[in-house]
Parts: structure tokens; C-alpha cells; sequence
């Protein structure tokens, strides 16, 4: 483990980096300075957040241009026939009906609240291990109101064992405080101890070769043992070595 740590440590120092922004989808929500336009690009940016990447910041980027640039404003302000703009939308399977039922949730919650983290966290006396009770909470909340069956699949959940990759990236966004700029550090309900590694098959794959998975499915239950073995080489803040594993996986292949 010692060995495997300071290779991935020298990772680390090679990928967090600030200029790692710019071809990442976290680039997205970095163009605002609002905590609400933030969240709400962010959100929209991680959900769309599998493919090419290229394709993934084009179509984020269009998405902020069909609400004017101005994402908090749209979704509280926005007349019905403002909503046409988006029938021609689509980002692999997440499509027009799916996006209008996201709208749809968005202008709900925040015409009660201040921020999306309560869509998670509705309660300050947050004492979880982990982030699993919060990403439950945010699916049957988020599916609280008439929605499209269609639309189930592009929230997960760790219900149904799950590895959440992008919602465990948008609660890195969201949550971790980042000395290099890159995550936001905006919410205080959650903790950076809480937080899942993002898992996905590039993750799941690096990790697997180097001794931190046994084997390399995509799930909530191989998230989290890899978790708690990054947890073992920083126990305040092990989801920084997403970075790490990422770059080894994507970035080098």
C-alpha cells in the first residue's frame, strides 16, 4: 500500500492541476460565479457527463446558451413557451422529455429553496459514514413529482447497487475544498471524508491492475471498498486521488 500510494501521490501532483479545468466537464460550472448558476450547470454537465468529452462540453455549452446564458434565472423565471427551445436537445439518451422534466424539478426545488444541497442533505445533522443515504434521498426526492419513466435511468441510485459515477462527481464538485481551484468546495452539509470515488470502468480498470479492486465492475458496492482503500492514504480527503486513477485511465490509456 505504501508503494502504491506514493505512485499514485506523484499522479496526483501530475493531474491536479488547474489547467485539468479546461477540457473537463467541471469547466462548465466554472464559467459562473453565482452558487446557484454553478449548481445548476454543474448538475447539468454531470449528468451528461459519458461519451467523448468533446461532445459532452459541446453539448453542456448549448445547453447553457438555450437558457441565455443564465441558468438560475432561466429556471426560476422561464415562461412555458420558453421551453420549446429545448425540443430538439439530445446528448446520447438523455433527451428533450428527460431535460424538461430536470427543468421542471429544478424550478420546483428552488422556488422552496436557496440551494440544490438540500435536495441531498435536507437535514444539518448529517453524521453518515458516506454519501449513500444523501444519493437515496436525492433519487426519491428528485422522482417525487409526475415524471417520465424514461427519465429513472438518468439518476442513479445506490439502492439499486449503482456506482453513481456522476453524481459522485458532482458531490466532489460541490463538496470537496480544493486548494488547486478545481472543485468548488460550495457545500457544508457533507464532508469530504463522505464522499464516493467516482467509478467508472476507466477507474475500476486502473484500480483493478494496480491491487485496489479485485475485479472491475462499475458498482456502488466495488465504489466503496475502493473508497475506503483510498481512505487508508488520506482519510480526510480520499477522493482526490480520483484524479490520479482518472489520468492513468483515460488520459494515458
Amino acid at each position: 500500500m505504501k508503494e502504491i500510494k506514493k505512485w499514485l501521490d506523484e499522479k496526483l501532483h501530475l493531474y491536479h492541476q488547474a489547467d485539468f479545468i479546461l477540457k473537463d466537464p467541471v469547466s462548465i460550472p466554472h464559467r459562473f460565479t453565482q452558487i446557484q448558476d454553478i449548481e445548476i450547470a454543474g448538475f447539468f454537465a454531470a449528468t451528461i457527463a459519458w461519451g467523448n468529452r468533446t461532445t459532452i462540453l459541446n453539448n453542456a455549452l448549448r445547453l447553457l446558451q438555450l437558457m441565455d446564458h443564465a441558468p438560475y434565472s432561466f429556471i426560476r423565471q422561464h415562461q412555458d413557451s420558453d421551453l420549446k427551445r429545448f425540443l430538439g436537445f439530445a446528448h446520447r439518451t438523455f433527451n428533450a422529455t428527460d431535460l424538461l422534466y430536470f427543468i421542471q424539478f429544478l424550478q420546483h426545488h428552488y422556488s422552496h429553496h436557496d440551494s440544490l444541497e438540500t435536495a441531498f442533505v435536507p437535514d444539518t445533522n448529517n453524521s453518515d459514514e458516506h454519501v449513500g443515504n444523501a444519493l437515496q434521498y436525492f433519487h426519491q426526492y428528485f422522482f417525487s413529482l409526475e415524471h417520465p419513466q424514461r427519465t429513472r435511468k438518468h439518476i442513479a441510485t445506490p439502492a439499486k447497487n449503482a456506482a453513481c459515477k456522476r453524481l459522485n462527481m458532482y458531490l466532489r464538485w460541490m463538496v470537496r475544498k480544493d486548494e488547486q481551484g478545481i472543485d468548488f468546495g460550495l457545500w457544508n452539509r457533507l464532508h469530504s471524508h463522505q464522499l464516493i470515488i467516482p467509478l467508472d470502468v476507466h477507474v475500476a480498470r486502473v484500480s483493478c491492475r494496480i491491487g485496489l479492486l479485485e475485479y472491475e465492475t462499475s458498482n456502488w458496492k466495488n465504489a466503496v471498498i475502493l473508497t475506503n482503500k483510498l481512505k487508508q492514504m488520506d482519510a480526510d480527503d480520499p477522493v482526490k486521488y480520483d484524479y490520479a486513477l482518472f489520468g492513468m485511465g483515460v488520459l494515458e490509456g
